[in-house]
């Protein structure tokens, strides 16, 4: 599976970005797939996750209630919807594959090459 982020800007606190996930492969409806950041100077980490079928999602506790993740298995598209965002969601955002849905890093075999949010005060 290649996966192709794309979608980061720069917006102001308080703004909405959507993120996309395109991925090639005829087994991408097979894969839970995972939205992770990494902020400058500090480590990667989970922020969001769905099931093969987009049935069941999961999400970092810094983003429940502003953040959506969700797939169209037709398009092998992932994508995560950001609204309220804040100065601390900076970062470069990855979207990955694994074959079970789960929230740990180690456990993505495939990943996105990044794309860049920057949320400005």
């Amino acid at each position: 599976v290649q996966l192709q982020a794309s979608g980061g800007g720069l917006v102001q606190a308080g703004g909405s970005l959507r993120l996309s996930c395109a991925a090639s492969g005829r087994t991408f409806s097979s894969y839970g797939m995972g939205w992770f950041r990494q902020a400058p100077g500090k480590e990667r980490e989970f922020v969001a996750a769905v099931n093969w079928n987009g049935d069941n999602t999961y999400y970092a506790n810094s983003v429940k209630g502003r953040f959506t993740v969700s797939r169209d298995n037709a398009k092998n598209t992932v994508y995560l919807q950001m609204n309220s965002l804040k100065p601390e969601d900076t970062a470069v955002y990855y979207c990955a594959a694994s074959p079970v849905v789960n929230t740990i890093i180690g456990s993505y075999d495939y990943w996105g090459q990044g794309t860049l949010v920057t949320v400005s005060s």
